[in-house]
């Protein structure tokens, strides 16, 4: 069986949402949908209480937003785990490389980037995103988008109960399964329509450094490859600072700063940076000190 797990946003999910899935599945299945309404989990909470309440060997996680193009996608989850059991993970849109500093899943080589789904934009037209397929209708990743992911079932993986909040709980999933030893990937197989598009805000900000300060001494496990050098690394640990300043996440910035500068200790961004925040980063060095002395 599969189990179908959804954090909801209100009450009860759409008709058209639950009518939608049972219409396109194709196979025995259970919903389960957590009540956040109130704002009473984290995602990370929520998506374990559903695994709790799981009685399926494989467990779909899918945002409240979106509807199912494809009609037997279930017994397509069914059949790609059954073929390969080393695939762990399935996504509809992931990337085939992440540096180890913060960033979106999507900040890589444009190359890396694997996707298929239908996609609103605000205030722009739908687009169809199909990248990184050739002749394969699966393409090995190591991370994927939360809008859909389906995983094997295993006890020892959970999502992480010390995040908070609603960011970063489809990275944590895939550090995961990659830490112990699994495939993920990404198929063009099935099809979904997501209506939404997330936005960068403080939380984020805050969430990808809980994250990060979670796996930056263990990242052994395959995150990396060929493709995600030093530049790449640079690139995001920029942003990222910026990303920081932005939202007045100073501390934060000071930290990935500090990592940049063991990075290229001569860009010219660290004369930028001091300059620009030097009362914020003096306050914060000043506090350190006091704290450790």
């Amino acid at each position: 069986m599969l189990s179908i797990i959804i954090c909801s946003r209100t009450q009860i999910i759409s008709s058209d949402l639950s009518e939608n899935i049972k219409d396109t599945v194709g196979c025995e299945y259970e919903l389960i949908v957590i009540d956040n309404s109130e704002n009473t989990y984290s995602i990370f909470e929520a998506y374990n209480l559903g695994i709790d309440k799981s009685a399926g060997d494989y467990l779909c996680f899918i945002h409240d937003d979106i509807l199912f193009h494809t009609t037997g996608w279930g017994n397509t989850i069914k059949r790609i785990f059954s073929e390969d059991k080393q695939i762990g993970l399935i996504g509809v849109a992931g990337a085939k490389s992440k540096t180890k500093m913060p960033s979106l899943w999507w900040s890589c080589p444009q190359e890396d980037k694997i996707t298929s789904l239908i996609q609103h934009i605000p205030d722009k037209e739908t687009e169809r995103w199909n990248s990184g397929f050739e002749k394969e209708s699966i393409v090995e990743v190591v991370a994927v988008d939360g809008v859909f992911m389906a995983m094997r079932k295993d006890d020892r993986i959970r999502f992480n109960s010390e995040m908070t909040g609603f960011h970063n709980y489809d990275l944590n999933l895939s550090f995961e399964y990659k830490k112990w030893g699994y495939k993920i990937i990404v198929t063009n197989e099935i099809l979904i329509e997501h209506f939404s598009l997330g936005t960068i805000k403080g939380e984020w900000v805050e969430s990808s450094y809980q994250l990060y300060t979670f796996y930056k001494n263990s990242w052994s496990f395959g995150l990396e490859n060929k493709k995600t050098n030093k530049k790449q690394e640079i690139a995001n640990a920029l942003w990222f600072i910026n990303e920081s300043l932005k939202f007045k996440k100073y501390k934060i910035a000071l930290s990935i700063w500090k990592e940049l500068f063991y990075l290229n200790p001569f860009l010219l961004f660290h004369v930028i940076y001091w300059k620009n925040n030097l009362s914020n980063n003096t306050r914060l060095f000043i506090s350190h000190f006091r704290k450790n002395n």
